[in-house]
């Protein structure tokens, strides 16, 4: 079992920036992949950026250039950098780990709002 806690999220202007993190524990040796998502009010999760554990990193195209993921291997945390902002990344962010079994888990999430 691995268990994720995010932090970070809060309210900011557009054009402004705001930095989540996650940390992860228990099984943390069975970490694979890293990510955020994220879930806006009556849409679905939608993936918004992931890192391997080799550092390869994805990106949605509604973030890229804006959005910086990276992890720290020896810390077991994954943070998400993201400049730029717009309202339309109003969203629970949540942090997603995939284990080399690929076995999925899933942080309790944290709110960002971006004011217009």
């Amino acid at each position: 079992q691995v268990q994720l806690v995010e932090s970070g999220g809060g309210l900011v202007q557009a054009g402004g920036s705001l930095r989540l993190s996650c940390a992860a524990s228990g099984s943390i040796f069975s970490i694979n992949r890293m990510g955020w998502y994220r879930q806006a009010p009556g849409k679905q999760r939608e993936l918004v950026a992931t890192i391997a554990s080799d550092g390869m990193t994805n990106y949605a195209d509604s973030v890229k250039g804006r959005f910086t993921i990276s992890r720290d291997n020896a810390k077991y945390t994954a943070c998400l950098q993201m400049n730029s902002l717009r309202p339309e990344d109003t969203a629970v962010y949540y942090c997603n780990v995939v284990s080399w079994s690929l076995m999925p888990y899933w942080g309790k999430g944290t709110l960002v709002t971006v004011s217009s």
